[in-house]
């Protein structure tokens, strides 16, 4: 994949509760397995609660708006969407059973 075609990625999280060690988990998660699409990861200190995913100039994840924290295979789903929409994640990507949406 070219340069040109490789994805950034921003997560914004809050210092004061002490969410770095989760926002740089789903960092390495992302990062392993997105490792031909994204370019560059970057970790940004924040406040205020704040726990932000952005691809490129897009926010795809935010805590305040979504009530709390995605699961990292929601997160992946969300990530691939953006920078690869035709990949598969394998089982990440099986639905649940039931009546769930």
């Amino acid at each position: 994949m070219s340069e040109e075609s490789r994805h950034r990625v921003d997560i914004h999280y809050c210092t004061g509760c002490r969410w770095l060690l989760r926002s740089a988990w789903m960092a390495q998660e992302l990062l392993t397995t997105f490792e031909d699409e994204i370019n560059e990861l970057t970790l940004h200190p924040g406040s205020g609660g704040i726990f932000e995913v952005w691809v490129d100039d897009a926010r795809i994840w935010s805590r305040k708006e979504m009530g709390g924290f995605p699961e990292i295979t929601r997160l992946k789903q969300l990530v691939r969407d953006q920078v690869s929409p035709e990949r598969s994640l394998g089982h990440s990507d099986r639905k649940p059973s039931g009546n769930v949406p």
